[in-house]
């Protein structure tokens, strides 16, 4: 058997190294042009399920490096005001709960290690022909193509396999925009941090609808890519991603609201103006939180308008499948996208190692995964639209009730804090939640 894989992402790379783990041939074709692009800095929250998922797909060294270049881990959940007063702060326990903070442009360098010669830099997919024989060609904007006996779409939200493999498969605007900025994380900036905020994942409920976000992001690696002393750093010192990887301890804010909170053409922005647009959307926002923005990176400053798929019924399987966004786009909500990505990434890894071994039929390994990824990514695209404002349609954005559905919001944070009944269901639903 020979898998061919289009998109070098988080649930493609994954995948990848599953197979070749059990030496099934696969190939990976990657449209960015070399392993230093699609640097994408900002952060992954990685909970068990993902854990596990890379665990049982990577080799056991290169797992032991990817737990080594994770960010130090969030103590804290918090919920701010707008003028960074807390309205909760909830212990998250050890190592947050399972939770792991990730660089995706780390965790990018990671998953690119030992795989040369698998990926194939440059190659823009256009289109798919099937034939008679069960094998099925990839057509690339070059002229050259490759085929193989199954392909997989690891493209995410702009999948061109879908739009040919399942055109009724829709993608829609969830109604929000979001900004995102990246601060070095300076003397100066530590200085603006409680203990908590800084060691916390701090979710802010901005008056007039606009909503926040800030994680600090501390690496074992210094400002010049050196480890840091620690048990890790052997492996760190062994390792050359960090030479393709520019990432250093960093502060990570982002805005979002409804797209009408923000002036027209604000997605096309870049740099400076991205960054001035952001100071503009906060502008009764604490000094401290607008001294954060005021000194992020021009260059690492990026919009983004919320998609999210709509559900649909299971199809006939082929040799064709699709994992992560591709299939099942959702909304930042809940913090699962990347983990259910990697959850069909394992899962898919079984099935087509099964075939691939005689132990089940191809087409019928490919039906079993797509018959549980529908029902169990779908559900985490209705979860993730209704979480934390990201859907338009929240009460939060109304211009009448919104006033209401703020002070509800943060009363129920309050009173979670501070009742030691609902801090604990609090922290077990989360938990439970991301973790089925």
């Amino acid at each position: 058997m020979h898998v061919i894989i289009i998109g070098a992402g988080t649930g493609g790379m994954c995948l990848a190294h599953g197979l070749r783990q059990a030496n099934v041939s696969v190939a990976v074709y990657e449209r960015y042009g070399s392993r230093r692009d699609g640097l994408y800095g900002y952060r992954v929250g990685l909970d068990a399920t993902g854990g596990r998922a890379l665990e049982q797909c990577l080799p056991p060294k290169l797992y032991e490096t990817f737990v080594a270049t994770c960010a130090r881990a969030p103590r804290y959940f918090n919920v701010l005001t707008e003028k960074m007063r807390t309205t909760a702060s909830i212990t998250l326990g050890e190592a947050g709960d399972g939770e792991r903070s990730v660089s995706r442009s780390t965790l990018r360098q990671v998953l690119f290690t030992g795989m040369d010669d698998v990926v194939t830099y440059g190659k823009v997919y256009t289109h798919y022909t099937q034939h008679p024989n069960g094998t099925v060609t990839a057509h690339f904007s070059d002229g050259t193509s490759a085929e193989g006996d199954v392909l997989v779409s690891a493209e995410g939200t702009r999948s061109a396999i879908r739009q040919q493999y399942l055109p009724h498969a829709e993608i829609k605007d969830s109604g929000i925009t979001a900004l995102a900025t990246k601060t070095p994380l300076t003397h100066e900036i530590r200085e603006i941090l409680s203990t908590e905020f800084e060691q916390g994942i701090n979710l802010i409920f901005g008056r007039g609808g606009m909503m926040g976000m800030l994680h600090v992001m501390e690496f074992p690696w210094d400002e010049n890519g050196k480890p840091k002393a620690g048990k890790d750093a052997g492996l760190l010192d062994v390792w050359d991603g960090l030479q393709y990887d520019n990432t250093r301890d960093y502060v990570n804010l982002s805005v979002w609201s409804a797209h009408d909170h923000f002036p027209e053409g604000v997605t096309e922005l870049r740099g400076r103006e991205l960054v001035q647009a952001v100071l503009s959307a906060t502008s009764g926002w604490d000094p401290k939180l607008r001294r954060m923005i005021e000194l992020s990176d021009p260059d690492a400053a990026f919009p983004l308008r919320i998609s999210t798929s709509v559900p649909i019924d299971a199809w006939q399987p082929t040799n064709i499948t699709l994992l992560g966004d591709a299939i099942h786009t959702m909304t930042p909500g809940q913090g699962v996208g990347a983990n259910t990505a990697l959850r069909d990434a394992a899962l898919l890894c079984r099935k087509l190692v099964a075939a691939a071994r005689g132990e089940q039929e191809l087409i019928a390994a490919i039906g079993e995964y797509e018959a549980e990824i529908v029902p169990y990514g779908f559900a985490r695209v209705a979860d993730s639209l209704d979480n934390n404002g990201t859907s338009a349609d929240d009460p939060l954005y109304s211009p009448i009730m919104g006033r209401f559905a703020l002070f509800a919001a943060r009363r129920y944070f309050s009173l979670t804090a501070k009742i030691p009944a609902l801090r604990r269901k609090f922290l077990a639903d989360l938990r439970d939640y991301r973790d089925a």
